[in-house]
């Protein structure tokens, strides 16, 4: 179970040091095998393997002839990269998908359970903010009337 936010730094390369608490149970569950790709509110997912495959396939059985099941297919799996860490744990993000979730030095890997989203700085605070204002309502989302905190 992925979760919590933390702030990271792109080095020069582009690659992502995944913090010491997830590093292993990222390698273990992917059995080193890691994907990354584009996510439509322009992040980035990241999956271990296992994870990602269902997912995958439950994308591709989407109707071929529908223009926002191809455009969800081509977005989600069309840019999916499937990598690895190095020996320091770092992960590298090919420039696509840095350009695409318009990373820069400083990213948010943000845990979501089952996976992790890559947010740039910016992306990251806007979608806290949008996610603040959103629950300004006395109304709770459906699915969460009865969770009480």
């Amino acid at each position: 179970m992925f979760e919590g936010a933390v702030s990271l730094s792109l080095d020069a390369k582009g690659r992502l040091a995944i913090p010491a608490r997830h590093r292993e149970a990222l390698a273990s569950s992917a059995e080193s095998s890691l994907v990354l790709t584009a996510h439509p509110q322009r992040c980035l997912l990241l999956y271990p393997l296992a994870a990602w495959e269902p997912i995958r396939d439950k994308i591709l059985k989407a109707p071929s002839f529908d223009a926002r099941a191809q455009s969800l297919k081509r977005v989600l799996v069309g840019n999916a990269r499937t990598e690895s860490m190095d020996s320091a744990g770092r992960l590298l993000v090919a420039p696509e998908l840095r350009e695409h979730a318009q990373l820069e030095k400083t990213v948010w890997m943000v845990g979501m359970g089952s996976h992790f989203e890559i947010w740039s700085d910016a992306g990251w605070r806007r979608q806290n903010e949008l996610a603040f204002e959103a629950l300004q309502s006395d109304e709770p989302p459906p699915g969460f009337e009865d969770i009480s905190l």
